[in-house]
């Protein structure tokens, strides 16, 4: 039985299935990556990658309403954050060949000897991408487009749930002029993708995913000594010290929390208040949660859809049973039907609770209490995460202050949803390596060559 399957969460009827990849399937793909590699990642131009990029991009316009139908049938997205996923993934594309130049440009080294000296940015060669399901395009979109911007290609396998926009994307690049093995999509199993990155023709993974799957790959690639990226899962903090409009900010808290269905690693899921306005942001929060309307992916009327499957809604609903088990109190929702789950609050959680240091992945945020700045910064740093956060304050100062002490790789000031292609993407602690996005991805996987003449 194969284990890559379209699985409509909305109903759980198996749409469609895929059989994984054969020993024979996976050797043509690591030959044709390796070759790819040695030739048209060496010998291209920067000008030439460039023009396939933008076709590419261009292309995901092209299939926008095609490509956005396929992931709300595979992982329930609601269309209109379907649609604004391929944009996404289009203007990432297109970043990098609009900055090719700049990221494959030699970085001069000043010298005490005669002569000059650079910093010469080459492939490392054939990656494997290992990537989710919560964002079918836009993850591979930040993976993919900076690598083959510096030459190096790309072997992918993409969440068994995922098989359909993994072809599709697949057939963009192919459709956009690269040239065979440049990006190959694979349905590898587990074992497979252990024993492709052992091979010596891959010279890195990269990982976006649990922290279980990243600690997995992160064993093989060291075991075999390759470079390996990790963007793994998060529990942001999004913390209030004061505001001039509390209701803008508690609907700021909402859009954060309920973005993709509250499936996002880097998802506000703490929500850290000082005692002045703790009570009235509560009220404010969980109203607006309670109104997001919950039903059809379908329509543009839906807030927000199903889960992304029916395990997905029965972990999330055990971890909040597991809360008030222990002590937490429900504000609003809690309840499920199906893989549909309505937005919830939570309150009273403590550090003593199993939730406290898990991440909650779905529409269900947690409001602690705290006196002041410092004890909202020590609440927001206790945990063993450290992707984003956000800080909202009307005191400038304060605001630059606690960026400074969050412990995390990005830190958003009075406003949310606001990633860019040029802005770089990762965190710290169990969160992960690396970054994403930006000019940093482009640096990830290639050889900082030295090249001194004198």
């Amino acid at each position: 039985m194969s284990d890559y399957a379209v699985i409509d969460p909305s109903t759980g009827e198996t749409i469609a299935t895929y059989p994984t990849a054969t020993d024979a399937d996976v050797e043509r793909a690591l030959a044709g990556a390796d070759a790819a590699a040695r030739g048209w990642g060496r010998e291209s131009t920067p000008a030439d990658r460039a023009d396939l990029l933008r076709r590419a991009a261009q292309l995901h316009r092209e299939r926008r309403d095609d490509l956005a139908a396929i992931i709300v049938r595979e992982m329930g997205k609601q269309i209109d954050g379907a649609l604004g996923e391929v944009d996404f993934a289009a203007d990432i594309t297109e970043y990098y060949a609009d900055h090719i130049d700049e990221i494959t440009a030699d970085v001069p080294v000043a010298i005490e000897g005669e002569g000059t000296a650079v910093i010469r940015k080459a492939p490392l060669g054939a990656l494997l991408g290992i990537m989710p399901w919560n964002f079918p395009y836009y993850q591979v979109a930040r993976f993919a487009a900076p690598n083959l911007a510096v030459g190096n290609t790309i072997l992918l396998k993409h969440a068994p749930q995922c098989p359909e926009s993994a072809a599709a994307i697949e057939a963009i690049y192919r459709d956009a002029g690269f040239p065979v093995g440049a990006y190959t999509n694979v349905y590898l199993t587990n074992e497979q993708a252990a024993e492709v990155i052992a091979d010596p023709r891959i010279h890195g993974a990269s990982v976006t995913g649990s922290e279980r799957a990243g600690a997995a790959v992160a064993e093989v690639a060291g075991r075999n000594l390759k470079k390996v990226a990790l963007e793994l899962g998060g529990s942001d903090p999004f913390i209030v010290l004061s505001a001039d409009d509390l209701d803008a900010v508690a609907q700021a808290a909402v859009d954060a929390r309920l973005d993709n269905t509250g499936q996002s690693c880097n998802g506000a899921k703490r929500f850290i208040v000082v005692e002045g306005l703790y009570d009235r942001f509560v009220e404010l929060f969980a109203a607006k949660m309670s109104d997001a309307s919950v039903g059809d992916p379908w329509s543009t009327d839906t807030v927000l859809g199903p889960l992304s499957s029916l395990a997905a809604a029965e972990r999330l609903e055990g971890q909040i049973r597991g809360a008030v088990a222990q002590g937490a109190t429900i504000v609003t929702g809690g309840t499920r039907d199906g893989a549909f789950f309505t937005p919830t609050v939570l309150t009273d959680v403590t550090a003593e609770m199993d939730l406290y240091r898990e991440e909650l992945f779905g529409p269900a945020g947690v409001v602690y209490r705290v006196a002041d700045e410092d004890e909202a910064v020590r609440v927001a740093n206790d945990t063993p995460f450290g992707l984003g956060s956000y800080v909202f304050t009307t005191d400038a100062a304060q605001a630059e202050r606690v960026a400074d002490r969050i412990e995390a790789g990005m830190v958003y000031v009075n406003l949310v949803l606001a990633d860019e292609p040029g802005l770089p993407f990762g965190g710290i602690k169990r969160s992960g390596t690396g970054r994403e996005l930006g000019l940093l991805a482009a640096e990830e996987f290639v050889n900082k060559k030295l090249v001194r003449v004198g």
